[in-house]
């Protein structure tokens, strides 16, 4: 069992930049592949980034070149780096743990990033 717990959500204005947490605890052997998804509303939840066991990186086009997704093992923690914040970028993130089959699939609460214009 794989708890997720996130931070670091908030209120910015366009252009500034969030660092959200996910912090990992419980036995995470089995996890494959960790990353960010978000949902605004009316919208289908979306996959911002992710990254695999060996590092490979994965983004969203709309958020290339503006967020970076990173480990810290030591920690147990998930980052994404949300620099050059835009009004579209408003949603609920969360934190997604999984094995590659989806037998292990993790979510953690959710954070909001708002982001005025």
């Amino acid at each position: 069992q794989v708890q997720l717990v996130e931070s670091g959500g908030g209120l910015v204005q366009a252009g500034g930049s969030l660092r959200l947490s996910c912090a990992a605890s419980g036995s995470i052997s089995n996890i494959h592949l960790r990353g960010w998804y978000r949902q605004a509303p009316g919208k289908q939840r979306e996959l911002v980034a992710d990254i695999t066991i060996a590092g490979s990186t994965t983004y969203a086009d709309s958020v290339k070149g503006r967020f970076t997704i990173s480990r810290d093992n030591a920690k147990n923690t998930l980052y994404l780096q949300m620099n050059s914040l835009k009004p579209e970028d408003t949603a609920v993130y969360c934190c997604n743990y999984r094995s590659y089959s989806g037998k292990y699939d993790y979510w953690g609460q959710g954070t909001q990033v708002t982001v005025s214009s």
